[in-house]
């Protein structure tokens, strides 16, 4: 199944192809717009040629910073990002033989692939839950008890990039949250 996230077709073939690419991806969703969050790996495979973990755990880290630095930037905080994609990299590198799908083909059930989730940086509970559905939503891989494992996620609700399909489910997404943000706020008014 393809990967339709971005809104450009060069870098959501980029998270089609490549799992790694698609991990990336969503450990970059953080206070950035989630469809350019999913497009760093793409600008990353342009700028440094490959998106081998290993290769991108070996690179210089300063040559590194700079090259997800350069404009358009790789994330709003380019710098943090880097550091954290690097030691990403390394994760799956080490651990994985380089082959980032291991994480979900191998998890013996779904609260594994999420304690697997939660083990690397910049994956929370609420992030690595979100992750599993959109793996197990997108890509078809659901181990047993996936959908206790991310609970509301698991739900076609329209609540997040799992449920990100093409350009009118972007929208429902961003709405959502626009609408719990919203809620948020007037109960931090009305507390």
């Amino acid at each position: 199944m393809a990967i339709h996230i971005t809104g450009d077709a060069d870098a959501d073939r980029v998270l089609t192809d490549d799992p790694f690419a698609l991990l990336v991806g969503m450990m970059l969703d953080q206070q950035f717009p989630m469809e350019h969050a999913f497009r760093g790996p793409a600008k990353v495979l342009d700028r440094f040629g490959t998106l081998d973990p290993a290769a991108i755990a070996a690179a210089d880290p300063e040559e590194f910073t700079a090259l997800c630095s350069t404009p358009p930037a790789i994330h709003r905080f380019p710098g943090s990002m880097a550091a954290r994609l690097q030691e990403l990299a390394r994760i799956v590198a080490d651990d994985y033989d380089g082959h980032a799908e291991r994480i979900w083909t191998e998890a013996t059930d779904g609260r594994d692939f999420l304690e697997r989730m939660q083990a690397l940086p910049g994956f929370g509970k609420q992030k690595a839950q979100i992750f599993v559905a959109l793996v197990a939503k997108q890509l078809g891989v659901r181990p047993d008890g996936w959908e206790s494992a991310v609970g509301a996620y698991a739900e076609d609700a329209y609540r997040s990039v799992a449920d990100v399909v093409d350009a009118a489910s972007l929208q429902k997404v961003r709405d959502f949250k626009k609408q719990k943000k919203a809620e948020a706020k007037a109960a931090q008014i009305s507390g």
